[in-house]
């Protein structure tokens, strides 16, 4: 294709311009468009779960972009505990000190 000369390159255009007035003649006789040699392979549809991951990931990274282009890390939102945690995360800690002061220890 590289080494064509112009004359060659013109008669290419010449014999396209007939192919495609010889289908369109063709399609008028038979009532209809001609049909295509191939037709095109159907496209592939993606499911809800394959959109939420995409959806997912690109938040993602965009998410590390903003990070980098401002400097500040992402916080993760505060979790809080309920009366009940704290009362029993206390009993534990009261439990290990009672446990350390019997071994005779001033630290954890």
């Amino acid at each position: 294709m590289i080494n064509i000369t112009p004359q060659q390159l013109r008669r290419a255009a010449d014999i396209q311009e007939q192919i495609q007035s010889l289908q369109e003649e063709l399609g008028q006789l038979i009532g209809g468009s001609p049909e295509p040699a191939a037709e095109a392979p159907k496209k592939r549809q993606i499911s809800d779960a394959g959109i939420a991951r995409i959806v997912a990931a690109t938040k993602a990274r965009w998410a590390k972009i903003n990070v980098a282009k401002s400097g500040k890390p992402v916080q993760k939102p505060k979790r809080n505990v309920s009366a009940a945690g704290r009362a029993r995360l206390s009993a534990l800690a009261k439990a290990r000190w009672v446990k350390a002061k019997k071994v005779g220890k001033s630290r954890l």
